[in-house]
């Protein structure tokens, strides 16, 4: 009952009613590499954009050195990004560290936040460094840079 009153809510075109059948027949790992494959293809970005709340740290609101460099003074020195903590939400930190390195798998990122110190990018441009710093922090997680 429930689809029958979303179909007359929203009338589909029957291909994208097939699309939608078919796609709900998937598992949460294809789905997960079909939507990958849809913003490679696509050049576009899944995730809903995330205010970034800065909060003071707990020694000041003073940024380490190593966070001024990465965020506009580095002048292009490569730079290590470390994540040093988590944070509570999980989840959306594996989906920052798998947007920010494609080559880690879901597992890997897993794990990533559970054994940390975690080198999340080494020898990058300040300007990569940043976006990195920048994501993780919107996710939660807490970082230092080499």
């Amino acid at each position: 009952m429930a689809d029958e009153v979303k179909k007359e809510d929203k009338k589909l075109s029957k291909k994208v009613e097939t699309l939608v059948d078919e796609i709900s027949k998937l598992s949460v790992m294809d789905l997960s590499e079909l939507v990958n494959a849809l913003q490679d293809k696509l050049g576009v970005s899944a995730s809903a954009p995330v205010a970034q709340v800065v909060a003071p740290q707990a020694g000041g609101a003073t940024p380490s050195e190593g966070e001024t460099q990465a965020q506009g003074g580095g002048g292009g020195a490569n730079q290590t990004v470390v994540m040093t903590a988590s944070g509570a939400n999980k989840i959306a930190v594996i989906k920052a560290l798998r947007e920010i390195n494609q080559n880690l798998g879901l597992k890997e990122a897993k794990d990533a936040t559970e054994n940390l110190p975690f080198e999340v990018l080494k020898d990058a441009k300040a300007d990569d460094a940043k976006s990195a710093i920048e994501k993780l922090k919107a996710a939660g997680a807490t970082v230092e840079v080499k």
